[in-house]
């Protein structure tokens, strides 16, 4: 039970990951693709939050209804046929850690022969509950690796600005200063006795 419980903290850390590295990408970059095939940030959060929900019912067929059939979805046609795009990202980063919470607190109060319930999956074959927790662990840490690779991509992309001057020059021309020499020198304000 140790193994488990160990991957369950690691299953219930992902969205404070996500969080954690969205804090690192600049709102700004979180619209651009790559290519046009490959996911925004933006759309990665909406992805992450569907699937959030998937799993959430998938978790709950494995408890309450093993041996079921469970039809998973095709996150490609749902980015598109749902318009991510046009979906809010602070809802999303709502619901994931919601739902995520829920999921593991019902996780931690499972008997142990629950965690060898199985379920039909179109993708993933017959796993186990404790192999589909694997699957869902590194569910999150891969979308950031994604997003982490938008980001060196955008910041490849961006125009390198000159550098700073490494010291700050006050006078446009050296003798500036010799042509208004009081206009520089602090004010005595203590009056002479």
């Amino acid at each position: 039970m140790g193994i488990v419980r160990q991957q369950l903290g690691s299953f219930a850390r992902g969205p404070a990951l996500l969080a954690a590295a969205l804090r690192r990408f600049p709102r700004q970059m979180w619209l651009y693709k790559p290519s046009p095939e490959k996911w925004s940030i933006h759309e990665i959060i909406l992805h992450l939050a569907d699937r959030e929900v998937g799993s959430y019912i998938q978790c709950r067929h494995f408890i309450a209804d093993p041996d079921s059939s469970i039809v998973e979805f095709n996150a490609a046609r749902w980015a598109g046929a749902l318009g991510y795009f046009h979906q809010s990202t602070c809802e999303a980063l709502k619901i994931i850690p919601r739902l995520r919470r829920m999921t593991y607190e019902l996780l931690l109060a499972l008997p142990q022969q629950v965690w060898d319930h199985q379920v039909e999956q179109s993708l993933q074959g017959r796993p186990c509950l404790m192999q589909w927790i694997e699957l869902q662990e590194r569910h999150i840490p891969r979308h950031l690796d994604q997003m982490k690779d938008n980001h060196d991509q955008w910041l490849n992309q961006i125009p390198r600005r000159k550098p700073a001057t490494t010291h700050w020059r006050p006078y446009s021309s050296p003798n500036q200063l010799d042509q208004h020499p009081n206009r520089f020198k602090r004010q005595n304000k203590v009056a002479a006795e």
